[in-house]
């Protein structure tokens, strides 16, 4: 059971990567629980806005205190027993996390097991949240914002073609989220229109000054949406967001890996970042974890596309995801931590070799994905791949990602997981 000497011990051990960062991947493996006052306190601050995944340890009939309503998007800790710098960390909600989130003296807190840890902010409510589009729906289920007000989440197509073969990436919860967000009364549109979009972008840039990118996303598309094929569905949103309103957001793509001539047709719609998700490295999981990719396209035409990307959007910007820990799932996953960095390290190698720049969220062992509610792995897996991760960086001198703001303890705003935090 983790408590303040488990974590004092981890800071020591990992002393050449900074203490937030142990602390921001221990409670993203654990997530949080709010006491009902620290939730009445949230209603005057951001909510959880389900942007695209529930990103929660629990399902929402298991949340007695409506957590999924009053609960906030993201927790700011800083000073405490550590002295931490300020950081931000996403809230995956768990009521039985021994993480904590309290009022002590009219404060807000967060305590480990029943330990004083740190001060806690939650992220104010942004200045455009009060606007409505002309259709009555609320500006933050079209265009929520997250990492401290930095990012435009559109998630534009709530939904993944994989799943209707029950072929989903295994982590993923995507329509059985979308499921359960209908089911509690949320609204959550499933296909965003342009025209929603665009009209709240213009609402956001009315007043907005601190957003600075987008991320442009949804599910997979493999038989066509509205007559189109993925990258005829997605490349208009970019060009019409690009036209409008010129480079006042860096325009990021999380989508499928595209041929070249697709990619260019992504790049010349306004794209700047193109995120050509690779999941997991180990070749015998890549099947088992994303079996509708595999059936598809498969993991070496997958690899080829991402390497023949950075010949158009230029490599420092094909930024692939890794899912950090999927790789020691319990169901089939390794159990040796050492073996699984070194797998993982073997695919960092191959793209920061080639100056394409992989990132990393943490794991969340969400109840509806198809592996299952389950603990996540060690905190020490966590803190070896951020070293890993950091060496593999310095060693191939790569420039700090584009579209994720600040870097460095105290500086970062990405909040799923603390690579950021460590350059």
């Amino acid at each position: 059971m983790a408590n303040l000497k488990y974590l004092e011990d981890h800071i020591i051990e990992f002393k050449d990567l900074p203490k937030e960062a142990v602390v921001k991947q221990d409670i993203l493996r654990d997530g949080l629980d709010f006491s009902l006052d620290s939730l009445k306190i949230a209603k005057g601050y951001k909510p959880k806005d389900y942007f695209i995944f529930s990103f929660d340890l629990v399902p929402i009939k298991d949340m007695k205190k409506e957590e999924n309503l009053n609960a906030p998007e993201e927790i700011k800790i800083s000073g405490g027993i550590f002295d931490l710098k300020k950081t931000v960390i996403s809230v995956r909600l768990n009521p039985k996390s021994p993480y904590k989130v309290d009022l002590l003296e009219g404060r807000l807190i967060i305590s480990l097991n029943d330990e004083y840890l740190a001060d806690v902010e939650y992220h104010p409510v942004p200045v455009f949240y009060h606007k409505k589009l002309s259709n009555g729906k609320k500006i933050s289920e079209i265009a929520p914002v997250l990492e401290w007000g930095y990012l435009v989440y559109l998630t534009v197509y709530r939904m993944c073609q994989y799943f209707n073969k029950e072929e989903q990436c295994q982590f993923c919860d995507l329509n059985k989220n979308y499921k359960q967000q209908r089911e509690s009364g949320r609204d959550y549109t499933g296909v965003k229109s342009l025209d929603e979009i665009l009209e709240a972008l213009e609402l956001i840039a009315e007043e907005d000054t601190i957003s600075k990118a987008i991320t442009l996303t949804g599910g997979s598309i493999i038989t066509g949406l509205q007559n189109k094929t993925e990258v005829e569905f997605y490349a208009p949103y970019a060009k019409a967001i690009h036209d409008r309103f010129g480079d006042r957001w860096l325009i990021k793509a999380v989508v499928q890996a595209y041929e070249k001539s697709e990619c260019q047709i992504l790049k010349d719609s306004g794209v700047s970042i193109y995120h050509p998700n690779f999941e997991v490295w180990d070749k015998d999981l890549w099947p088992q974890i994303c079996p509708g990719k595999t059936r598809w396209i498969g993991r070496e035409e997958w690899m080829k596309r991402i390497v023949d990307s950075a010949e158009i959007f230029g490599p420092e910007n094909v930024i692939p995801n890794f899912v950090g820990g999927v790789e020691m799932n319990k169901n089939y996953g390794y159990t040796d931590v050492d073996q699984a960095i070194a797998s993982t390290k073997e695919g960092l190698e191959f793209f920061m070799s080639k100056k394409i720049m992989p990132r990393f969220t943490s794991w969340c062992p969400e109840p509806y994905a198809k592996l299952g509610p389950q603990e996540a792995p060690k905190l020490e897996y966590f803190m070896k791949l951020l070293r890993v991760f950091r060496e593999t960086f310095h060693k191939h001198d790569l420039p700090n990602p584009k579209g994720y703001g600040p870097t460095g303890p105290g500086n970062a705003v990405f909040s799923v997981s603390a690579f950021m935090d460590v350059l």
